[in-house]
């Protein structure tokens, strides 16, 4: 888990919050607006950032250590108001509540406990986010370190990094000093230099980098009034300069360690919100009383409909199918939610699937719904007999392709990146984990109606997706793919279960006898699965090299024992016996407890909205992960079968599609001609690195020119390289040389698309979608470097998966044409998986190449391969 440490400047945010809330103060009279404030914030901040470490710094006095530069520092500013002086202890003790560590130091202020601690954080490689409404503390902005400065009081931040400061200031963070010293600030009576405002002060900093050299080159400024304004002023600017430097070797005395942060106690909490009257954000917490979840927001007029009439609706509707659970194959739907231009409505789930008009409605085609989720709302309704049709925007779609980075896609969530209001979490109303609930049914219908309103009302997202060429995306590929990949959920693929069970057993055979071949050559039994017992028997009994030590003993990890293949004829059968025994229990054990008991068979489902580079995953149970480099997992699709007697099953598969992306993005003619003329794409690559015939190729040839070419689309390095083919890192850079020599056009689009994404922060694929890369200019390396592997192949790997989604919705589309039965069960990676009657065979042969072959115009052609049979297995 990443370290995150957040720092919160207390001081500037409870006066910002004093300052931008109404006076309010509780039954008891204590004035509570500030705290409040401080508080909504707090929560957001631990909800959204997650910190692992957290800290809030206040100031100790009014006298510092910089009164003995200047004693008017700070001078001018009026006295703290009694009803905010009052407040701090308030706070202090919310935050002891909360678990959260706060600290002073006499003759300090916040801004050198916060400069301290970040200093300390960016070097022992903590994610650092500083939180204030104080701009001075931008000087300590680094590539780890974000600033975020609130705005509009306290409701909405504007996070800093180098890269947005270079933009927006045009100065880097170091010359935040420098800034100040020239302009002074009137908050802090910091002089600087009179006349001289931030416009001026940047176009010096730009030009002469720092006070300092100003000086140096003083000579060259030009405006006679500003040279002599410099000239007269230069200890103010020295001086205040000193004045805005942050101390960030103050000599606190806490740590990092100190600050370490897990979660809070909601009952202590709780108990404090009560005492202060905060009823709305006592909703927040999880052992919250349902009745408190709808306090903080606005009223919502709304219809709990008895029976669904057509004068309900108008032809344009926002539809809300609400479900609790993950799985929603399983789950019950909650209740529906309705809202129009006419009104909002809420329909208990017997009212609506009962309804004669409801069901007209929902598959009427041409009366136009905005759906959150298409899919899942489609599988729930066609579990009920009802077909969803007339989809014209789905939330969920629209916010991932807009921010495909994020993994919370709730209404909840997208409000608020919206800055909207009107809805709150899930969680807020359902509770999370064990302690889940369905609410009383006025909160609930509320919640749900409130979902439908707030997506009705929501113009944003399609408005932005046009502003992005990426409204077609979603219209014409990804809703079109959502209602296919929901038809083939709902259709699930046939299982033999008694296969599973009998692979299932000889599985267990041969674990047993592996284990026994393990035991023989170690000398001894003993618990293959105890890292504390098989430690000792490898590094201290055989005397094996040891590669990595924990905290308990020796590392018998994957990667461990794979860099000690060579040395003993155990570890390969260890490394067997696991595999085995993760086919055993994730796999047959696994499939056997999803099957439905109903149809017999297992309804994956397929998540939409959660790759960055647009590729489908499973889940429940994933059957894209299925292990095929071992027999024994190759077997397991042995147990997939047609759900029909006198079915086959038919697989197509992409032939190197990324590859062929590579050759069109990068218009490379030498890769190009050899797809064109249907060569061998490895062995033309060895002809060319090598510099041999075709006849001279050896298979280690080709091995070797294959993992350049695939390891070329993910931007290997050449330690990626010589790690693959177990070559010197000098060798595999002389391959990767050779391989761009060949194809000097990669090379190009290789070093454009970095560029590029350099440039505008993200990259496309040949369909618009983006990945935004956020740390492609990060000065750490490590950062940047993935960044740019990134880079390079986003474009290649998401226009694949866009290629694939295309050619699923017109091979569905020609099925339905043709008045087939064959159907779509299947989609793993670049393979499609059919069943079909045995007589639609010789159909199916010529036209599931021909959909998939030409669903996109390439400057290459698309090659599949197709095979078929009584089991998934059979048609591999």
């Amino acid at each position: 888990m990443a370290k995150k440490l957040v720092l919160i400047d207390g001081n500037s945010i409870i006066y910002r919050a004093f300052f931008a809330l109404p006076l309010l103060n509780n039954d008891k009279g204590v004035y509570t607006n500030a705290v409040y404030g401080f508080t909504t914030m707090l929560m957001r901040i631990l909800d959204e950032q997650k910190p692992t470490h957290i800290l809030v710094a206040f100031d100790a006095g009014k006298t510092t250590f910089r009164h003995e530069t200047f004693k008017e520092y700070k001078g001018g500013r009026q006295k703290t108001p009694p009803e905010l002086s009052e407040q701090f202890p308030v706070l202090k003790e919310l935050l002891d509540a909360f678990s959260i560590k706060h600290y002073e130091l006499d003759q300090y202020e916040a801004d050198d406990i916060i400069g301290t601690l970040s200093r300390q954080g960016d070097k022992e490689g903590f994610e650092v986010s500083v939180i204030s409404g104080d701009k001075d503390l931008l000087q300590l902005v680094t590539d780890n370190v974000t600033v975020h400065v609130t705005k509009k009081g306290i409701s909405e931040m504007e996070a800093y990094t180098p890269a947005h400061m270079l933009k927006k200031m045009e100065i880097s963070p170091k010359q935040i000093i420098d800034l100040k010293g020239l302009m002074g600030d009137s908050s802090d009576n910091i002089p600087g230099i009179p006349g001289v405002g931030e416009k001026t002060a940047t176009k010096l900093l730009k030009q002469f980098h720092s006070v300092e050299e100003v000086y140096e080159h003083i000579d060259e400024v030009t405006g006679k009034k500003l040279k002599e304004k410099l000239e007269n002023h230069q200890d103010d600017a020295l001086m205040s300069k000193k004045l805005a430097t942050i101390d960030v070797n103050a000599p606190i005395a806490i740590s990092i360690g100190d600050t370490e942060y897990d979660t809070y106690e909601p009952s202590k909490v709780s108990a404090i919100f009560k005492d202060l009257g905060f009823q709305s954000l006592l909703s927040k917490l999880d052992n919250a009383e349902q009745e408190t979840a709808t306090e903080a927001l606005q009223e919502i007029s709304f219809t709990v409909v008895d029976k669904v009439t057509n004068e309900m609706f108008t032809g344009k509707e926002a539809l809300m199918v609400e479900m609790l659970e993950e799985n929603y194959h399983k789950a019950p739907i909650e209740g529906i939610g309705i809202a129009n231009e006419q009104g909002t409505y809420f329909i208990p789930t017997e009212v609506a699937v009962e309804s004669k008009a409801f069901k007209e409605w929902a598959e009427d085609d041409s009366k136009k719904k905005i759906v959150f989720d298409s899919k899942t709302s489609m599988v729930a309704l066609l579990n009920k007999d009802i077909r969803l049709r007339g989809i014209g925007f789905d939330t969920v779609l629209a916010s991932y392709l807009l921010n495909p980075s994020e993994n919370n896609h709730s209404i909840g969530a997208i409000a608020r990146r919206l800055n909207l209001s009107g809805v709150l979490y899930d969680e807020e109303v359902y509770g999370k984990g064990a302690k889940q609930k369905v609410p009383k049914t006025d909160i609930l219908s509320e919640h749900i109606a409130r979902k439908a309103r707030m997506m009705f009302d929501m113009e944003n997202p399609q408005k932005q997706l046009r502003a992005n060429e990426q409204y077609d995306l979603l219209t014409q590929l990804e809703m079109p793919l959502a209602y296919i990949l929901g038809e083939m959920e709902h259709t699930g693929v046939s299982v033999d279960k008694s296969r599973l069970e009998n692979m299932g057993k000889e599985l267990e055979e041969r674990l047993e006898n592996v284990k026994t071949e393990i035991f023989e050559l170690a000398g001894e039994a003993f618990n293959l699965n105890s890292p504390k017992q098989l430690g000792p028997i490898l590094f201290e009994k055989l005397k094996l090299p040891v590669i990595k030590k924990t905290k308990t003993g020796y590392s018998t990890a994957a990667d461990v024992l794979e860099q000690l293949q060579n040395e003993h004829e155990i570890i390969p059968k260890i490394l067997l016996y696991r595999q085995l025994g993760k086919l055993q229990s994730t796999y047959i054990e696994g499939l056997l407890k999803v099957v439905n008991d109903k149809t017999g068979k297992i309804h994956t489902r397929y998540n939409q909205a959660l790759t960055q580079t647009g590729r489908l995953s499973s889940v429940d149970p994933n059957l894209q992960n299925i292990p095929i480099r071992l027999e024994e997992g190759r077997k397991i699709r042995q147990a997939f079968v047609p759900s029909e007697k006198g079915w086959i099953m038919f697989s197509a598969d992409y032939s190197q599609i990324e590859l062929r992306v590579l050759a069109h993005i990068a218009k490379d003619d030498k890769l190009i001609a050899a797809f064109k003329q249907q060569k061998d794409i490895h062995t033309s690559t060895a002809m060319e690195v090598f510099h041999v015939q075709e006849n001279e190729i050896t298979a280690n040839m080709r091995r070797q020119a294959k993992a350049v070419n695939f390891g070329i689309v993910y931007g290997i390095s050449d330690y990626g390289l010589s790690q693959n083919l177990g070559i010197t890192r000098k060798e595999a850079k002389k391959f990767i040389d050779r391989y761009f020599e060949t194809y000097p056009d990669v090379k190009k689009y290789m070093d454009d698309i970095v560029n590029e994404a350099k440039h505008q922060g993200y990259v496309t694929t040949i369909m618009h979608r983006r990945r935004y890369l956020p740390e492609i200019n990060s000065r750490n390396f490590n950062k940047r470097s993935f960044a740019e592997r990134t880079a390079m192949n986003t474009p290649i790997q998401g226009s694949a998966a866009d290629i694939i989604k295309q050619a699923m919705i017109d091979l569905h589309s020609r099925l339905k044409k043709e008045k087939m039965q064959a159907r779509m069960l299947l989609q793993v990676h670049d393979e499609l998986i059919l069943e079909a009657p045995k007589e639609e065979l010789d159909q199916l042969k010529e036209i599931v190449p021909d959909c998939m072959e030409n669903t996109i115009d390439l400057d290459v052609p698309l090659k599949v391969e197709y095979a078929y049979g009584n089991s998934w297995f059979d048609a591999k």
